[in-house]
């Protein structure tokens, strides 16, 4: 048993914790719920070692825990796999899986290289990790990543499993075959504290639910008591629904993008029309080709052959760069943490850089304090930013305020037409709602066209108006008249997996 008594740990401007007391049992897979910034990331923080509480105590069998670092809680049988990979992009997949264990393969000064691949093969094996230990894990997708930190979790012999967002980058089979895997491991007495905003997952797997709420605990119920809707009423404090929106305004005979025969070194001949007004929806699994559609018009990727013509001319897009300024086309990334924000900048300076031209003075065409400031608080109280400040490093906010802040700063450039992929994955259900809400306002209320990226076909069946499916980097399908009327979702989820069979 690991229990929580009375837990608090306070940050400049925030107190994130608040006297939190909680019980995780041995056998059971316990959810932690929350909406971003309930202080979810820091009871699981204290519980790993990584933070030390200001005030209460963590007891495992009725003994206090004094945990100084991940070491004291790995020698306690704790484990945590982060949302954020984290692993050696150069070493191999054995090497990261055993990195923190690689003196019980020590043979004098030498390590014996080829035990230590066969212990790793155990791991790999159950978390279905098929490829060789040699393997770079640079060379590996963000899925694959995300499997070798599921192993070396499991490597340490963790009998306490902390998981952050496990299946954020897992495609469905993969997710299926870890629910497996903790299931076996929840059947052998091993307690999996488990953080996600998938409430299917939750009724699907959880037997325990815990939900906080602005560093609070709300209540712990057996998952068996509870509906998805109340679930939902705990995190957020009222009720919310998915919701057909209507239609929209799209005039269909301006298109603003037309792509004709797209070419690259992953794809051939892809065609795709956006209208102003439109909000396309591009559907499919991990590794489809929607992604790589997409950094293939901004100019990241070289194409090879087809043509891209923007509100009726050809465009000759080389770089980021070209498509924003040149053309006015954003893209917010589906990894915001790599791709979408600088880390360590402040909340300001991600808000402002994509108009920085615009905000420098006259003379020295130097960037001016001020003008930033007082632009990114417009865009902070617009897009109901939380943060203490303009000066906050962006990297201390809560996951959904960050992707607020990744969308924020292509609303500061006032692209006409934006790329949004995979908008609210890893946010809570109330920064899920206010984006949807915000996207749907882009395309209705400014008459600006959006593609939608997204494997949540709910999301993309609320405010998509048109969807094209994607298999092996060829569009296999489409959706043409979700706005006419609101489709069952049964029926429109037969109609896609009759494409994607």
């Amino acid at each position: 048993m690991l229990e929580v008594r009375a837990i608090s740990k306070s940050f400049p401007g925030v107190k994130a914790l608040d006297e939190v007391s909680v019980s995780f049992a041995p056998g059971t897979i316990h959810a932690l719920l929350g909406e971003n910034g309930a202080g979810k990331s820091t009871l699981m923080r204290i519980i790993s070692g990584i933070y030390a509480a200001d005030q209460g105590q963590l007891l495992l069998e009725g003994k206090t825990l004094h945990l100084q670092s991940t070491f004291d809680a790995l020698a306690n049988r704790i484990g945590i796999v982060h949302q954020e990979i984290q692993v050696v992009p150069r070493a191999s997949v054995a090497e990261n899986i055993m990195l923190d264990k690689l003196g019980r393969f020590r043979r004098g000064l030498a390590i014996d290289w080829k035990a230590m691949r066969r212990e790793a093969l155990r791991y790999m094996a159950m978390v279905d990790l098929a490829v060789a230990p040699e393997t770079a894990v640079g060379e590996l997708s963000t899925a694959q990543k995300q499997l070798a930190q599921i192993a070396r979790a499991l490597s340490g012999g963790a009998v306490i499993l902390l998981l952050d967002e496990p299946t954020s980058s897992l495609t469905l089979h993969e997710a299926d075959r870890l629910f497996e895997l903790l299931r076996k491991l929840r059947d052998q007495g091993v307690t999996i504290v488990f953080v996600t905003h998938k409430l299917e997952e939750v009724m699907a797997l959880c037997d325990v639910v815990t939900v906080l709420r602005d560093g609070r605990l709300i209540g712990t119920q057996a998952r068996a008591e509870l509906t998805k809707d109340g679930i939902i009423s705990m995190m957020i404090g009222r009720n919310t629904i998915s919701r057909w929106r209507g239609t929209l305004p799209v005039e269909r005979e301006t298109p603003v993008l037309e792509v004709q025969g797209l070419s690259s070194e992953l794809f051939a001949g892809l065609d795709l029309r956006l209208a102003r007004g439109e909000i396309l929806g591009l559907y499919g699994l991990v590794g489809s080709g929607r992604t790589e559609l997409a950094k293939t018009i901004i100019g990241e990727y070289r194409m090879t052959g087809g043509s891209i013509r923007v509100r009726g001319r050809p465009a000759r897009i080389g770089s980021v760069a070209d498509s924003l300024h040149r053309y006015g086309i954003g893209y917010v990334s589906e990894n915001r943490k790599e791709e979408g924000l600088i880390r360590g900048a402040t909340v300001a300076t991600n808000l402002t850089i994509t108009v920085w031209q615009r905000l420098a003075g006259r003379l020295l065409r130097l960037l001016a304090p001020r003008r930033e400031i007082d632009k990114a608080s417009e865009l902070i109280r617009a897009l109901d930013i939380k943060t203490p400040s303009p000066l906050q490093i962006v990297n201390n906010l809560s996951g959904g305020n960050q992707q607020k802040v990744s969308i924020g700063k292509w609303l500061t450039a006032d692209c006409d037409i934006l790329i949004i992929d995979e908008p609210t994955v890893g946010v809570d259900v109330g920064a899920k709602e206010y984006i949807h809400d915000l996207i749907w306002k882009m395309a209705a209320g400014e008459g600006k066209s959006v593609i939608l990226i997204s494997s949540d076909l709910p999301e993309l069946l609320e405010l998509a108006r048109r969807v094209l499916v994607f298999k092996n980097y060829r569009i296999v399908g489409e959706l043409a008249d979700l706005n006419e009327r609101e489709l069952p979702y049964e029926e429109t989820s037969m109609r896609i997996g009759r494409f994607l069979a």
